[in-house]
Parts: structure tokens; C-alpha cells; sequence
């Protein structure tokens, strides 16, 4: 062993005329010398590297390297796979709870304003309520309560109208016609979003982007010009609603990624409707006035619903406008604005669907295939936003 380490030391094989190594000894050295691993600044490495043949490693021994190097890699990776499919998972299950709380709030929803039409007065309810939540949440420290600056309430300002009227053109919307057709409308976003901005920002539609809005206004036209339930009062706060939607979208992302503004996601949501409730509170008063007396309450029991059958659907649908709104933003956190929209297309087929078998919705065929055209023109655009422009090359 004494010879063996000086050997390792010297900078070359000295001539050992006495050292005659037994050949029972040399496999045994050298299996005892591949056992271990020497990192590569030792003086071993380096004088491993620069020595004879006794000392160079067998093509077995580099497959072996080879091999643990890339077991290593492996399983270094693992990791990031496992955090990629736990995110994968979690985004898929906030998903399905998104379109299932738009389904029961979209129904909830619908028989309230079918039986007591005051969509300011509604909507504003719905706000009191998530901002009753937000406060409560806040009062037993199970979320901290944010400090606002001046610059934060300026900057959700705008936001916050666009949230307020947003909601309430989507109520009127609902109580004029189908919730169907009105989400049929509603899937127009994407025009609107193309069309401003190219006025405001500048940025012209690629050719494909362009082409997939023909079937989505082609579509929406064709299920207009064939819906039962069609009232221009209802298209147009639909349309109406598309524009401010989008407005809150762009704007909540700009809000999430700005150091010095942002708020996390729930005082966002918390402090968005509570100053969307200050907005409407008084407008709702104005326009619709107050109409909680017993006669208003009696008329909507004349019309299938008693008070305590309003009171509790009103309160449901108040809670799933809530926890959609928030899953919605919870989303909007996770991924882009375009795989927002893309999301929110395929919640309105599921909405679509589900509100027709449930109200028992007159669709006919002619109306059934405007409605398809539409939404595979929204899949095409969501399609056509991944797609990146070719560079050219000289």
C-alpha cells in the first residue's frame, strides 16, 4: 500500500526495477481503485490522468460513467417534472371548478332576474355580498388586510369600472334574453379585442389571427338572425360587455405584474369589488330606486318564486359569482391573458350547453350550427395567437 501511494503522488512512474506485482494483485488494484471516485482537483485525478496504461481507465469504466452521468441527469429532472404535472393537475382542477361555479351562477342568476328584473340592483347585491366576505376575512386575520396608497386606488380605479359595468351590461343582457344566446354573443371578445387594438395600440392582426375572426362574427350573425329570444337591448349590452371584460382582463394583468402596484390576488378581487360596490350602490338607487318593498317581493312570488326561495337563490348565486370571480383571478395569475380567453371560450360552451338543457332552451338547427361556427372561430383565433410570426431572411 506504502508503494501504491507514493506512486499515486509521483508526477511519473519512477523505474522499480524490485516492484514485481503478483498477477493476482493487479485486478484487485485495480477494481479497489475504480470503487471510489476522486473528484477532479485532487492530486490523485491528476496524476491518474497523466500516468501510464496502469492507471487508464477500461472502456467499461467510461460506459460506466456514461451511464451514472446520465442516471444523474435523470434524476435530477425528475424533480422539475413532478412540480410540472402538480401544476398541470392544479391548473386542470381550478378549471373545473371555474366552469362549474359559472354553471350554478349563470342558472342561480337567471331565475332571479327572471322573476325580479332589476340587473343594477342585483349586480349590486352580488358585490355587497363578496365585499361582506372580504371584510370578514380581513376581521379574523385569515388573509392580511392590504395598506392602499393613493397610486394603487388611482391605478384600480379604472379597473374597477370596467369590473362594475362589466357585470351589470351582462345582468341587463341576461334578463333581455337566453343565457345561452347571451353567452353566444359574449364569444365576440376576441373581435373586439383585435379591433381595439389596432385603433388604440397600433397592432395589426396577422393574416391568420384575421381569418379566424370571420367565423366568429359569421357565426354569432347567423344565431342572431335565428334566436327565438332575441332583443337588441340584450345583443347590445352583450357586445357591450365584451369590451369592458377584456378592459378588466388586460388591466388585472398589468396590476399583477407591477411591482410597485401589486396586490396579491385575493385583496385585488377584495378591494376591485369593494370600490365596484361604492360605484353602483348609487346608480342602482337612481336608476331603479329602491325595490325591496313587499310589493316587488310579491310580484316576483307571483312568478314562481316565493321570498325565502328569492332570498336563498340570491344569496347561492351571490356566492358563486364570488368564488368564480376569484378562481377566475387565480387563474388569470397562473397563466397569459390569450390562455385566459382561450379558457373562458370553452367555459361558454359548457355554460351554453348546460343552460340549454336546464331551461329547456329553443334551439333550432340553423341556430345550433351559428353557434358552433362561432365558437370553433374562437378555438381557430386561440389557435392563431400561439402562432409565431416567420422572420424573414435575407
Amino acid at each position: 500500500m506504502q508503494t501504491l501511494v507514493s506512486l499515486s503522488h509521483s508526477p511519473s512512474t519512477p523505474h522499480l526495477p524490485n516492484f514485481t506485482p503478483r498477477p493476482k494483485f493487479l485486478p484487485q488494484l485495480h477494481h479497489s481503485f475504480n470503487a471510489f471516485s476522486l473528484p477532479p482537483s485532487s492530486p490523485l485525478h491528476l496524476t491518474a490522468t497523466k500516468s501510464p496504461p496502469f492507471f487508464i481507465s477500461s472502456p467499461k469504466l467510461s460506459s460506466f460513467r456514461l451511464l451514472a452521468a446520465s442516471i444523474s441527469d435523470a434524476r435530477s429532472d425528475e424533480p422539475a417534472k413532478t412540480s410540472g404535472l402538480v401544476k398541470t393537475l392544479q391548473l386542470g382542477a381550478m378549471l373545473a371548478l371555474w366552469y362549474l361555479l359559472n354553471i350554478y351562477f349563470n342558472i342561480y342568476n337567471k331565475q332571479v332576474l327572471k322573476v325580479y328584473p332589476f340587473p343594477a340592483t342585483v349586480t349590486a347585491f352580488q358585490f355587497g355580498f363578496v365585499s361582506l366576505v372580504i371584510n370578514l376575512v380581513w376581521t379574523f386575520n385569515l388573509h392580511p388586510r392590504p395598506s392602499l396608497r393613493g397610486s394603487q386606488l388611482a391605478t384600480l380605479l379604472p379597473l374597477a369600472l370596467a369590473h362594475t359595468l362589466g357585470n351589470v351590461l351582462t345582468n341587463i343582457s341576461l334578463c333581455k334574453v337566453a343565457v345561452s344566446f347571451t353567452h353566444t354573443i359574449k364569444a365576440m371578445e376576441p373581435f373586439f379585442t383585435v379591433l381595439l387594438s389596432a385603433l388604440f395600440l397600433g397592432q395589426m392582426p396577422t393574416l391568420w389571427v384575421f381569418s379566424s375572426l370571420i367565423p366568429i362574427v359569421g357565426g354569432v350573425a347567423l344565431a342572431s338572425m335565428t334566436e327565438v329570444s332575441f332583443n337588441w337591448i340584450g345583443f347590445i349590452t352583450a357586445m357591450a360587455a365584451n369590451i369592458t371584460n377584456q378592459s378588466r382582463n388586460v388591466l388585472s394583468k398589468k396590476m399583477m405584474t407591477s411591482e410597485e402596484e401589486s396586490l396579491d390576488i385575493i385583496n385585488l378581487y377584495g378591494v376591485l369589488t369593494m370600490i365596484s360596490f361604492i360605484l353602483l350602490v348609487p346608480y342602482a338607487l337612481l336608476v331603479e330606486g329602491v325595490k325591496f318593498s313587499p310589493s316587488y317581493l310579491q310580484y316576483a312570488a307571483s312568478q314562481g318564486l316565493n321570498v325565502r326561495e328569492l332570498c336563498m337563490r340570491s344569496i347561492f348565486s351571490a356566492f358563486c359569482f364570488h368564488a368564480y370571480q376569484q378562481v377566475s383571478y387565480m387563474i388569470l395569475e397562473m397563466v397569459s391573458p390569450v390562455t385566459h380567453s382561450v379558457a373562458n371560450s370553452v367555459k361558454r360552451v359548457v355554460i351554453i350547453v348546460s343552460s340549454v338543457i336546464f331551461f329547456q332552451t329553443p334551439v333550432s338547427p340553423v341556430n345550433a350550427l351559428g353557434t358552433a361556427i362561432a365558437l370553433l372561430g374562437v378555438f381557430l383565433y386561440s389557435r392563431a395567437k400561439r402562432m409565431k410570426p416567420v422572420q424573414k431572411t435575407n
